[in-house]
């Protein structure tokens, strides 16, 4: 089965995501699951605390009493599924995973406003391991943003259609 898309294509698409997905993966099971105290999760400066039990203990860290930690090992995994689909799906399912990719890391992008804020704000402490997903979040957007809408020949923007047409094997 022959790559839709270059190898160095498919390292920037993923790359991201699996940072993201290790980060959310060591809050599930580390602190989660085997309620262990996360490395590297508690530092108290003048400026800023980072102190990761503060923000995962937080009422805002559930949704309907699901850890939030759940809902981005989800994101990042399909992230990761959506990423194979482009790289190997049929001409079919190809445009359309580029799409789904798209909207999908744009979902993500705009909830990351509303974590920092949480954290900054409303808790006063912030979480390493959350503040690598949402950097994951932010680069995987503006990585997928730049290959579907820039064409360095001519340096400019260019139709959704016309993008996932160049992003193939380019």
């Amino acid at each position: 089965m022959q790559m839709r898309i270059s190898w160095k294509k498919f390292a920037l698409l993923s790359v991201m995501s699996a940072v993201g997905l290790w980060a959310s993966s060591m809050v599930l099971v580390l602190y989660q699951e085997l309620h262990r105290q996360l490395p590297g999760c508690y530092v108290n400066t003048n400026i800023f605390r980072i102190d990761c039990s503060a923000v995962l203990n937080s009422p805002y860290s559930q949704i309907f009493g699901v850890p939030l930690e759940v809902f981005a090992v989800i994101y990042f995994i399909s992230n990761l599924a959506l990423i194979l689909l482009i790289s190997f799906g049929s001409d079919w399912i190809y445009p359309r995973a580029l799409k789904i990719l798209f909207g999908w890391r744009f979902l993500g992008l705009i909830l990351v406003p509303y974590l920092l804020t949480v954290e900054l704000l409303i808790i006063k402490a912030i979480c390493l391991y959350c503040t690598v997903m949402h950097v994951s979040i932010v680069v995987d957007f503006v990585i997928i943003s730049y290959l579907l809408f820039y064409h360095p020949a001519r340096n400019v923007q260019v139709p959704m259609l016309w993008a996932s047409k160049h992003l193939e094997r380019s």
